[in-house]
């Protein structure tokens, strides 16, 4: 999972202009595929791709970012609380709370990205969610985009691997009260408003 930074751009962006507004250097788009992993796991095996994402690319920021096709995460969203990871103590930024995500291959979309991250870190179905909305942090050679998704009643997940410490559902208003992992927090007010939007469009 190791992020560097954040973001996200998609929505089915139809019931407001409102969702194509520009914020800083992040952008909604209208565009993004959402429908790839409607179907169960949709085969989120690593044995199934070449896996050629991992790795830390020097960014026109000055930063250094992992994931060498870019990065994606899954913002979970049910009943005004966000599904948030504690990430492990040695993981980059660790021992901060954020959104499941990591590297992307060069085969992937976003959602695949996202999707099969949060998978592999969580256990979560992609069956029990409705993606609604991706964020995208351009950084003009490297990006990172946030899918916002939709839970149902169902979905459930857990700590599955050495890079998870916890997973939590954590209240809106509560998020900022835990230490965040750094680019989240810089994103996390442009994300709250995606997701106002989201769950109560213009």
């Amino acid at each position: 999972m190791q992020s560097a930074a954040w973001a996200g751009s998609e929505s089915d962006v139809r019931s407001s202009e409102s969702a194509i507004s520009v914020f800083m250097r992040g952008r909604v788009d209208a565009h993004a595929p959402l429908q790839s992993w409607k179907n169960g796991n949709c085969g989120y095996s690593r044995s199934m791709a070449a896996r050629d994402g991992d790795g830390w690319i020097e960014c026109a920021c000055g930063s250094k970012h992992w994931g060498k096709h870019g990065a994606a995460g899954l913002l979970i969203i049910r009943d005004g609380a966000i599904f948030l990871q504690h990430r492990a103590p040695w993981v980059h930024n660790g021992d901060t709370w954020g959104i499941p995500g990591g590297a992307r291959d060069s085969h992937e979309s976003i959602i695949d990205g996202a999707m099969r991250e949060a998978v592999e870190e969580t256990g979560i179905n992609p069956a029990d969610l409705q993606a609604v909305h991706t964020f995208t942090d351009d950084h003009n050679g490297w990006s990172y985009s946030t899918v916002i998704a939709l839970a149902n009643e169902n979905l459930e997940g857990h700590e599955l691997n050495d890079e998870s410490h916890e997973v939590r559902w954590v209240k809106f208003d509560d998020v900022t009260r835990l230490p965040l992992h750094p680019s989240f927090a810089k994103s996390w007010p442009l994300l709250r408003q995606r997701i106002n939007d989201v769950i109560t469009p213009a």
